[in-house]
């Protein structure tokens, strides 16, 4: 349990965002309580980074979401909760919709009556997901450049806006659309000082990528090991991608800014400048590492998109961020860092559990 008094308090803080703003927050001075499962492959080694780099700063509690006294404990004395802890792969979803619930919606549900009891007013920041809007089936598309792109030329041109009505699929999208609505909700009808950021992918150090979930580090992972790629559709399906050192800064931002912009939802992504196909990642990845990638095709998979990119000027003028990391940029980096970590790396991908988003 936390040694002081009042810490900001990380759902998932073990995991790759999570782990990223730990690190932030205990350098620019605040105590930061970690509260994480470390189920996932990786976390606690993430965690024992942060305590070596913040022996003073970070505190941790291993506990699942489900487990409601210890998150109210948790809670009690926080001065701000940014809520990333999650089941966080569609793929689970679809095995264990139960679970997914549970965690998700229940979890969720638990943390916001635990701050709302509190009668603090504490600001509560939720990490939720493009996946809210759907499958996005209904957004017409053509092939510009071996990568699918919209014919609607705004939306080409700036991507997906809040104002794009929200339609859940797959358990996962549900869960995780339920929980957005219930944080929404709470500066509604609770006053509580909540935001919620709808993130597309991100990506960067720290992260241990699995097929289901944090496919950009998969890819480099899977590539630096010399191991052959499965892409699920046909490749040619496109995404937002942010470094995950911008998307810290948003998430900070929300916080500073949060009686600004309490009760509202901000699509959170690379945006158009960043958008890439995962033909063009591998292209990139076999540009880094000198050589060809093995790369096969399965089925597309449920609930998958085969275009979101996020349209980021509510988040980037609100929240006053600067221009992202470039993702050729990013994703350079990205790979330097697992190259240098690999020692410690999953050799092979493995399921995500119940960790941070």
């Amino acid at each position: 349990m936390s040694t002081t008094k009042n810490p900001v308090l990380i759902t998932g803080g073990a995991g790759f965002i999570g782990s990223n703003l730990a690190d932030r927050l205990a350098s620019d001075g605040h105590d930061v309580l970690i509260f994480d499962a470390l189920r996932r492959p990786g976390v606690e080694r993430n965690l024992r980074w942060l305590q070596a780099r913040h022996p003073s700063r970070i505190s941790a509690v291993t506990a699942d979401l489900r487990d409601e006294r210890a998150l109210a404990e948790a809670a009690r004395d926080a001065k701000a909760v940014f809520h990333l802890a999650a089941q966080v792969a569609v793929t689970t979803s679809m095995v264990d919709p139960v679970e997914d619930f549970e965690v998700n919606i229940r979890g969720t549900l638990a943390l916001l009556e635990a701050v709302r009891r509190r009668g603090r007013r504490t600001p509560v920041i939720f990490a939720s997901t493009n996946k809210v809007y759907g499958d996005l089936a209904d957004v017409p598309l053509e092939l510009v450049d071996d990568a699918y792109a919209p014919v609607d030329p705004a939306i080409r041109a700036q991507g997906v806006s809040e104002a794009r009505p929200l339609d859940f699929h797959t358990p996962y999208g549900c869960s995780k659309g339920a929980a957005d609505q219930y944080v929404l909700d709470y500066a509604r009808s609770f006053d509580l000082p909540t935001a919620v950021l709808r993130m597309s992918c991100i990506y960067g150090p720290r992260q241990m990528g699995t097929e289901d979930q944090g496919w950009v580090a998969h890819f480099l992972i899977r590539a630096l090991n010399g191991e052959p790629i499965t892409i699920y559709g046909d490749g040619r399906q496109v995404r937002d991608v942010l470094f995950v050192a911008d998307t810290v800064q948003a998430y900070v931002s929300a916080w500073e800014r949060i009686e600004q912009v309490k009760g509202r939802a901000f699509n959170l992504g690379g945006g158009a400048a960043n958008a890439i196909s995962l033909r063009q990642l591998v292209a990139h990845i076999e540009h880094l590492i000198g050589r060809k990638v093995e790369v096969s095709y399965g089925d597309w998979r449920a609930g998958d998109q085969r275009y979101y990119v996020s349209d980021t000027r509510a988040a980037r003028q609100t929240l006053g961020l600067a221009e992202p990391t470039g993702w050729k940029r990013g994703v350079a980096l990205l790979a330097d860092w697992l190259r240098a970590e690999k020692g410690g790396l999953p050799e092979a991908a493995e399921t995500p559990s119940v960790e941070a988003a």
